[in-house]
């Protein structure tokens, strides 16, 4: 099974018995919109979502330990970068407002840059936001990733705008150089 664990969380695949909890983070304003994506309208919406769009290998649910609940969502996107030597993949997260503050999505991308890293073997990860999502852009730098390239306007299907992109980079060699230097997380 695809599974990371870190001391507080359990990352894994997602079930349908998890959408009242996708429900509870994904209705709020302050996620979806910011991930391009709008808020969820129903519990059956979210089921839907988890059998549709949850499906690529690494979308894991982030559990919290103690509660058991799904409080967001992370993991490899399975979109690649040709223009990336070597194996590359995009990693993202969302997390439940009621979850913010607390280290938790350094922690959970921690254990998938690792697992991208050492288990996958790729070489590139990238990681892409919004412009002005100051949150995405704090967590960008506590995980080391380097500004790549200039924004772009980019088209965002699902809620049928155009918004600025800035897009990073994290190298294997970089972060393999994080931990041994004691930056890692």
């Amino acid at each position: 099974m695809r599974q990371l664990e870190t001391p507080r969380l359990i990352l894994r695949p997602f079930r349908e018995e998890d959408a009242a909890d996708v429900f509870d983070y994904a209705r709020d304003p302050r996620v979806g919109p910011w991930a391009g994506w709008p808020v969820h309208k129903s519990v059956e919406e979210s089921r839907e979502i988890i059998k549709t769009v949850f499906t690529k290998p690494w979308d894991l649910a982030i559990v919290d330990r103690e509660s058991g609940r799904v409080i967001g969502s992370g993991g490899l996107t399975d979109r690649h970068r040709d223009i990336l030597p070597g194996a590359n993949d995009e990693i993202g997260c969302v997390l439940h407002p009621a979850w913010w503050g607390r280290g938790l999505a350094p922690e959970a991308m921690g254990a998938v840059i690792r697992h991208a890293f050492e288990g996958l073997g790729l070489d590139h990860l990238w990681y892409g936001y919004y412009d002005g999502n100051a949150k995405s852009d704090r967590l960008r730098e506590k995980l080391g990733f380097l500004p790549w390239g200039e924004p772009a306007w980019v088209e965002v299907p699902l809620l049928g705008e155009k918004r600025l992109e800035h897009w990073n980079l994290l190298t294997r060699q970089r972060w393999q150089e994080r931990e041994k230097g004691g930056g890692g997380l």
